[in-house]
């Protein structure tokens, strides 16, 4: 096994789009797995699939990692793949939704060599199922916080 070969599976959820929502992270290193999820009161779709990358690279303890990432978010893999996001950043992020989410992503992205896979939703890859189970479940929790990003930007047209 390479060293510091990680496979990381994400997704994310949201009931009303904007609505309460989650992510959900199913994370393995050789025998070792991890789980995360976190629900958030009012924010959108694209937001938890792009903070649930983000917080499965934060969980990263060695920089330099090999990383491959499996999301079913064109949203995410195609703004880094077909880059972008890079665009994006060059210009200022000027008229792009999610900036803190992104700038957040370059951090974490930038310290390890990262590769994205796009799979298809529900299609019964176990690991993807349980992140959107992970998801779901974590956007009807009691008592869930505020997507700060979000709600500082929800008036605008760009949040």
């Amino acid at each position: 096994m390479t060293k510091n070969k990680i496979i990381i599976y994400t997704d994310g959820a949201a009931r009303g789009n904007p609505g309460p929502g989650g992510y959900g992270v199913v994370m393995k290193y050789g025998a070792h797995r991890k789980e995360l999820a976190q629900g958030y009161q009012l924010t959108t779709n694209n937001r938890m699939e792009l903070l649930a990358v983000i917080v499965a690279l934060e969980q990263l303890k060695y920089n330099g990692s090999q990383v491959t990432v499996y999301s079913d978010s064109r949203y995410v893999c195609e703004a880094v793949n077909q880059k972008w996001l890079f665009d994006w950043e060059r210009k200022g992020f000027k008229k792009k939704k999610n900036p803190d989410l992104w700038k957040r992503f370059l951090e974490s992205y930038r310290k390890h060599r990262v590769k994205f896979v796009w799979i298809k939703g529900h299609s019964n890859i176990p690991e993807n199922e349980r992140c959107d189970q992970l998801a779901v479940e974590a956007s009807q929790e009691a008592n869930l916080p505020s997507d700060k990003g979000y709600q500082q930007d929800e008036n605008t047209l760009f949040n």
